[in-house]
């Protein structure tokens, strides 16, 4: 299933304004509110999307990268397609809990969210890619070193299972409720349990490998899905690659940041390509064909006679592709005419003769708005 725009998930319009995502996101949720839609799935799962979606569309710089990049902009999954599901119930609650506002789970109490889970840290590493890579997507394997749950005791902290015992301060929930009765009704706050720090349980007899925190630093190699298109800057998220949990839980994430090395011939920009091409006067006024590089080969084009310093050339679809699937870019190769410094006698004569003909006085084009002016018009 493909993962639908964040704008239709929330119902507003590309330029709709903060406070209306915020409505709009307070809208969906209510709407498929755990405690109204208690035991749907699709539901939960719909509460969930619009939770993602306000998480970025709220945000500015997150947003920008999305109006730009699409998902793959801002951490969607690496393998792409359908909710990730990187957003728990407990991270939205935690999140955007005072947006639903009173009657589901803030007060009388009507929510009961169950065991405090523990998430692991995320990591965050650098992918240096190059153009080849970037045009045709790959996949990358890195090692890192990152905290994984304890073989020992598969990461519960406790040396065997007779030394685990159920938290008595908080009944193993992991977390301390309080209800205060105010002027507008009971409020009802929640806390992880100061005994256990939201384990839900208290260990008496501690695992001699991981000393009791149920995690171990080990080196680990992690695949990455890297798609065809993306930019300097982009991030992929690779869900549950990050760190352990402390004494079992939900693994953090790995955050994947691209970065690209630069191509000997080839400048980027956006998904066009340039590519300054040197030719010889002779070239110029004769028309040549001669050799360009693109993204896995080389190509000849035909250079006209006549041909102008300064002119661009595009070849349509050479560039890169877009990173949401939206076509590909073009490959402009700007002309540049090479003027010798050095001539020997007989080549200066020969010049001579040149600048004494009609054919070679100049006849500039007033309506040539020069490289710049040519180059912005292209991008525009």
């Amino acid at each position: 299933m493909e993962k639908r725009d964040y704008y239709d998930v929330l119902g507003v319009s590309k330029g709709a304004t903060k406070d209306e995502i915020k409505k709009a996101y307070r809208k969906q949720a209510l709407k498929y509110h755990p405690d109204k839609n208690p035991g749907d799935k699709k539901a939960e799962d719909m509460f969930k999307e619009a939770a993602e979606a306000y998480e970025v569309l709220s945000d500015d710089d997150k947003r920008a990268k999305y109006d730009r990049f699409g998902h793959a902009g801002v951490g969607s999954s690496a393998a792409g397609g359908g909710y990730s599901g990187g957003m728990t119930m407990e991270d939205i609650f935690s999140s955007f809990g005072d947006i639903f506002g009173s009657g589901f789970g803030t007060f009388g109490g009507s929510r009961s969210r169950g065991q405090y889970v523990n998430k692991g840290t995320n990591m965050r590493v650098k992918v240096k890619l190059t153009l080849e890579e970037i045009a045709k997507g790959t996949k990358k394997k890195i090692k890192i070193k990152k905290y994984v749950a304890c073989s020992a005791c598969n990461g519960s902290g406790a040396a065997d299972e007779q030394s685990i015992s159920t938290c008595k301060t908080c009944n193993g929930t992991g977390h301390a409720t309080r209800i205060t009765n105010t002027f507008l009704g009971q409020i009802q706050t929640s806390s992880v349990c100061p005994a256990c720090g939201g384990d839900g349980k208290t260990i008496t007899k501690k695992c001699p490998k991981c000393y009791g925190e149920g995690i171990v630093q080990k080196d680990d190699i992690v695949t990455i899905n890297i798609p065809a298109g993306v930019g300097k800057g982009m991030q992929i998220t690779v869900t549950g690659e990050g760190n352990a949990a402390r004494r079992g839980g939900v693994n953090g994430d790995l955050i994947v940041v691209i970065d690209e090395k630069n191509h000997p011939e080839l400048i980027r920009e956006g998904n066009d390509l340039i590519y300054n091409l040197f030719i010889s006067i002779p070239e110029a006024i004769l028309g040549a064909n001669v050799e360009i590089p693109i993204v896995d080969s080389r190509v000849k084009i035909k250079i006209e006679p006549g041909t102008q310093p300064g002119k661009i050339l595009r070849l349509r679809g050479k560039g890169l592709p877009d990173v949401n699937s939206y076509g590909r870019g073009d490959l402009l190769v700007n002309v540049n005419v090479w003027i010798p410094k050095n001539l020997n006698r007989e080549e200066s004569r020969l010049f001579e003769k040149f600048r004494e003909s009609e054919s070679f006085e100049p006849k500039p084009d007033k309506n040539d708005k020069g490289f710049f002016g040519r180059m912005r018009g292209y991008f525009e």
